[in-house]
């Protein structure tokens, strides 16, 4: 089977957000042929190179989303007609948008219309969409649709810079509808996409499903309209409306066209939901996770010390620190020989500052205490990075202590969570995200933003030894049934063979006269391996060596 993936600001690339697990699929179906096509999001993650890529990955395209090329085509009266005529009706539609939940099914026609008109326009000029989408018409287009009758209130509140803001946001959204990515040697030839997240990782495979029938299959580990959500906070209402508009009517129709959309965990799949996912395509298939670093302090009955605590992850403010150290104070007072291990590098210059914060409040929460006036005081709470002569893996950070902590306020698929119950520890966490989902009934969970409460079941483990030792290995038995990457790779298998069992045969094969040959492409050519009798497809041109060798520098 020959699978498109579409990725974001990942694979290949060396440091991409879903490098790592696309990475692990690929190598773990390699019995599939797959072509990459991948929309970069800085240059210098384009500068890092790529991943290592292993042989049944036969073809890469790549397109930066962080530059806007200009392909040298100029529209004329006719292109420019056509582009007015879909761009109106693409603004038309976000101005008078709700709720992504409440729309209608005509507001969902004019918008794939809409989409697929701009495409299909970019498809016969050969180019020039780029261009026409930073346009003063674009511009134009989007303030007649907020001044049009029946728009949004918030929309009628535009002024001249948020519509600039809202047609620059839009032009890099819809950067992919100009790719040369849609021809049939391209994802026309493909039997199925992969798009690892929605967005404009998607736009591909609603191009390749529109011109071609090419299946589409959607996972999300993070819902990309949440990601939105929370990110567009600080910009205008009027901004902030439109916007939101369009990632949701984006998403509901990826939503729509997906064969099947996986989701990492039922707090995306209920976020799906409703944003317009039908239930009946859904299929939660947690992340795949490498279980071997942990196997070793997992399969362990001694710990490091009993009596500490561990948080592991990145430092910054959703992971609720404060609240943690505020903890940490009560439990002091209950069990004095207790230590907290804060395990973790900062995210960012904000993160700089959240952790800076964070070991002032523990210095003035716990003053070093000395046992005389001759000797120097310790402090309970220590802050340390994972790579050090103390510290140099992950495991070593979970094996340094007896209950593993997360204090988070805002949480997706925990994955320090998931790495702690593989290594047998038992764990506190708060209830946010897919926490609850994760960790079933192998630990303790606690409302967040509750440093009582935090303390209170951190104490109740510290004095049950028993107890955390019967919890750790329930959480291991969990996490080693539920979250390798072996069940990933096995369900997705799964869910392609589903997928192109149920897609009608698009590549009609015909006789010397012309016409149709009814079953000269069997089920079983999809299946790896030479059979009697059946036509074997010749190997194409990308599949060859020298596929490989548009590989840049970086790529190892």
């Amino acid at each position: 089977m020959r699978i498109g993936l579409l990725t974001e600001g990942g694979y290949p690339y060396l440091g991409g957000d879903a490098t790592l697990w696309c990475d692990r699929l690929v190598r773990g179906l390699g019995q599939h042929e797959f072509d990459v096509y991948a929309l970069g999001s800085s240059r210098s993650q384009e500068d890092e190179g790529w991943v290592a890529l292993p042989p049944q990955v036969g073809r890469v395209r790549t397109a930066p989303l962080w530059a806007a090329e200009d392909d040298g085509v100029v529209y004329g009266r006719r292109a420019r007609r056509r582009f007015a005529e879909h761009y109106g009706e693409l603004a038309a539609v976000l101005g008078a948008s709700g709720s992504p939940e409440a729309a209608s099914t005509l507001e969902a026609d004019r918008f794939g219309s809409a989409l697929y008109g701009l495409a299909e326009l970019a498809r016969d000029e050969g180019g020039g969409l780029g261009g026409a989408l930073r346009s003063e018409s674009a511009v134009r287009a989007l303030e007649r649709a907020c001044r049009a009758p029946g728009a949004q209130q918030t929309a009628r509140e535009a002024r001249v810079p948020d519509l600039l803001s809202v047609a620059a946001h839009l032009e890099r959204a819809l950067r992919p509808l100009s790719l040369d990515w849609y021809q049939d040697d391209d994802l026309g030839a493909v039997d199925l996409c992969h798009a690892t997240s929605g967005g404009p990782a998607a736009l591909p495979g609603l191009l390749a499903r529109h011109f071609f029938g090419v299946p589409l299959l959607l996972t999300e580990y993070g819902v990309r309209l949440r990601t939105h959500y929370l990110a567009a906070t600080d910009a205008p209402p009027a901004v902030r409306s439109l916007l939101a508009a369009f990632h949701g009517r984006l998403a509901a129709e990826t939503y729509a066209r997906a064969t099947i959309v996986t989701p990492g965990n039922a707090h995306a799949r209920r976020w799906q939901e409703r944003c317009g996912a039908d239930r009946a395509k859904l299929r939660t298939v947690h992340p795949g996770m490498d279980a071997s670093p942990f196997a070793e302090v997992g399969e362990s009955t001694d710990c490091a010390d009993p009596d500490t605590l561990v948080w592991v992850g990145r430092v910054e403010p959703t992971k609720d620190l404060v609240s943690l150290l505020h903890a940490f104070a009560e439990i002091r007072k209950e069990e004095p020989k207790t230590r907290l291990r804060i395990i973790g590098a900062p995210a960012g210059p904000e993160g700089e500052a959240y952790l800076g914060h964070c070991r002032a409040l523990a210095a003035q929460l716990f003053p070093d205490e000395a046992e005389g006036p001759h000797t120097v005081g310790d402090n309970p709470v220590s802050f340390a990075e994972i790579g050090g002569p103390e510290l140099p893996t992950l495991a070593d950070a979970y094996a340094a202590g007896g209950v593993t902590v997360l204090s988070s306020v805002v949480e997706g698929f925990p994955i320090s969570l998931v790495e702690a119950m593989f290594c047998g520890r038992a764990t506190v966490s708060t209830d946010v995200g897919a926490v609850v989902e994760v960790i079933g009934g192998t630990g303790l969970v606690v409302p967040p933003r509750n440093p009582r409460a935090l303390a209170e079941a951190c104490v109740a483990l510290l004095r049950d030894p028993a107890r955390r030792e019967r919890l750790g290995a329930a959480a291991r038995a969990r996490a080693l049934e539920l979250f390798t990457v072996e069940q990933n790779t096995t369900a997705f298998h799964g869910i392609y063979l589903e997928i192109v069992a149920r897609t009608p045969v698009r590549r009609v094969v015909v006789d010397e006269t012309g016409e149709p040959l009814p079953f000269a492409v069997p089920a079983e050519a999809h299946v790896p391996g030479r059979w009697t009798g059946a036509p074997v497809r010749s190997t194409p041109t990308w599949a060859t060596a020298q596929a490989h060798a548009t590989t840049p520098e970086g790529a190892r």
